[in-house]
């Protein structure tokens, strides 16, 4: 079979044909009389052989190697072949993410292009400080989608405090591009999603807040809770009461508790919730001491006869200090029907 007609039926050109003849990849068996190269069945075989090579990435130099040694092994060529594609691949979506940053920003004229770009080199920068000089930059304004994914990734406290800020300062898309980040495995980057979201005021950054509740990392649920419970979403309860009991910000948690109970109608589950916690908790002191300290941050209302009785515990300590605070309510009452008050005077 004549060059031509194997570059018809295989696809493969006569350009390309002559060079793997000239590589010694595929060299014709035969010569017509005309010196025309002339192929055989096993050329065409191993042409379609080339040709599935190159379909993995292989050089033309790999492939004669392959080729010429029938007793070489292909795992330690396909390893490299894989490192090479992953290298490739993540080369293409670092470009495809850096273009749809470019779209995102909606720029106007190249000049917003460069600015972007600009921006998106310095938030790749492997030094701490040249990524938060990117984000405080004055012609930082970087789309929401930008700063979220660098906020998801970023390990730096202090960078990240500057990508927050930013973010907070966006136009639109902010939640939406944050939220992505609750649903990740890994936990880190679950903890900076809703750090993020804890800035961003609104419903719809506290609807997002509010499956966090359900995250199976604390410290997720925490930081969920303190922010939907000084927004006066009272979804937020258990997990502040919890808070109270295990010690873990719970001066703050009680004080957003207290908050909430200003409402008549969570006062009297709040109240019942920490109850049921100092009955629970009876043979732990630290506990049910931080569980009295709480009801203190409540109206007086609804905490001064839980006090009361609370000053005849057998808990020596507890009784105390449920006395004194009783006391203070009692007198804060007091002052509050006589109309004295902090700013009561001569």
């Amino acid at each position: 079979m004549l060059i031509g007609e194997v570059a018809r039926r295989s696809g493969v050109s006569a350009r390309m044909l002559r060079h793997y003849d000239a590589l010694g990849l595929v060299r014709p068996t035969g010569r017509t009389v005309g010196g025309y190269r002339e192929y055989a069945d096993e050329d065409i075989r191993r042409i379609f052989h080339v040709e599935s090579l190159r379909t993995l990435g292989m050089s033309l130099r790999q492939i004669g190697r392959v080729l010429q040694d029938p007793g070489f092994t292909p795992s330690a060529l396909i390893g490299d072949l894989i490192r090479e594609a992953e290298g490739r691949l993540s080369r293409e979506q670092e470009l495809l993410g850096r273009l749809r940053a470019v779209d995102s920003s909606d720029p106007s004229g190249w000049e917003d292009v460069l600015s972007i770009v600009e921006l998106l080199h310095g938030l790749g920068s492997p030094n701490a400080a040249r990524r938060q000089q990117a984000v405080l930059a004055p012609a930082a304004d970087a789309p929401a989608q930008v700063l979220a994914e660098a906020i998801l990734a970023e390990s730096d406290p202090n960078v990240a405090g500057a990508l927050r800020w930013a973010l907070a300062r966006a136009d639109h898309d902010v939640v939406a591009s944050l939220a992505p980040g609750l649903g990740s495995e890994n936990v880190e980057v679950r903890r900076r999603a809703v750090l993020a979201l804890t800035e961003i005021p609104g419903d719809e950054a506290a609807a997002v807040l509010v499956d966090a509740l359900e995250d199976p990392d604390t410290t997720v649920r925490r930081h969920a809770a303190l922010t939907l419970g000084a927004g006066g979403r009272s979804e937020a309860v258990p997990i502040l009461v919890d808070m109270v009991v295990e010690g873990a910000n719970d001066v703050e948690a009680a004080e957003v508790l207290g908050t909430l109970a200003r409402d008549p109608e969570r006062a009297g589950r709040i109240r019942s919730a920490l109850v049921d916690e100092l009955a629970a908790s009876h043979g732990s002191s630290a506990v049910r001491m931080r569980l009295v300290q709480a009801l203190a941050e409540m109206p007086a209302a609804v905490a001064l006869g839980v006090l009361q009785r609370l000053a005849h515990d057998d808990d020596r300590s507890v009784a105390r200090t449920a006395a004194a605070l009783a006391g203070m309510l009692e007198a804060r009452t007091h002052d509050g029907a006589r109309g004295i008050g902090p700013s009561s005077g001569a």
